[in-house]
């Protein structure tokens, strides 16, 4: 059903956008904090900022790494050219406004305010996605499973305020009928 959610040519986000990156997985016993931090998956998000206050829509997507080779594809792939897109500073996201992008970037260390005040909505999402693998699947999300739980996770948020749960089930159970089905072996990850 996770992989229900998520309907092929889906819209982009637009407008202003904010995107950063966030570590999850397991702790590693004193690892490194931050980026670079041992063997955690890299989740880009990107959320739209509605002005004065709000927030719209997010996207997220496991990445390689930290380079512009990873984050810029998932920018490309989820925002439309034209949106103000507001990153940190790091230097994976040079390079946006040749693709048509307006680039906003915070220096987080100039500012003195912790990034959760300088990016509130990806840094918001990122949090509630790390509380909800933690409550709802009590930690046990198995990394070769993450992608499909991050498709719930936006499902569910980009849902939020829906006030039709009923429709929400026909649309889920509409798009998989749409799908090619998925054998136990290929769930599990084992070869047939």
């Amino acid at each position: 059903m996770r992989r229900a959610m998520v309907i092929p040519g889906r819209s982009l986000l637009s407008g202003k956008v904010e995107v950063d990156e966030t570590l999850i997985g397991g702790k590693d016993q004193g690892g490194k904090r931050g980026r670079g931090a041992g063997k955690k998956s890299i989740v880009a998000v990107a959320i739209e900022v509605h002005e004065p206050m709000g927030f719209g829509r997010v996207r997220m997507q496991r990445i390689l790494d930290l380079s512009g080779d990873s984050l810029i594809p998932f920018i490309r792939g989820s925002v439309s050219t034209g949106s103000n897109v507001l990153t940190d500073s790091w230097k994976g996201y040079n390079g946006l406004e040749k693709f048509g992008y307006r680039h906003e970037k915070v220096n987080l260390s100039d500012r003195g305010d912790p990034a959760h005040v300088s990016l509130p909505g990806v840094h918001r999402v990122a949090s509630l996605l790390k509380r909800w693998l933690l409550g709802t699947h009590q930690g046990a999300v198995s990394e070769k499973h993450l992608d499909y739980y991050l498709d719930e996770y936006t499902f569910r948020f980009n849902r939020r305020t829906s006030k039709a749960r009923g429709l929400l089930f026909y649309r889920i159970l509409e798009q998989a009928v749409r799908q090619t089905p998925t054998t136990f072996r290929e769930i599990v990850g084992k070869q047939p």
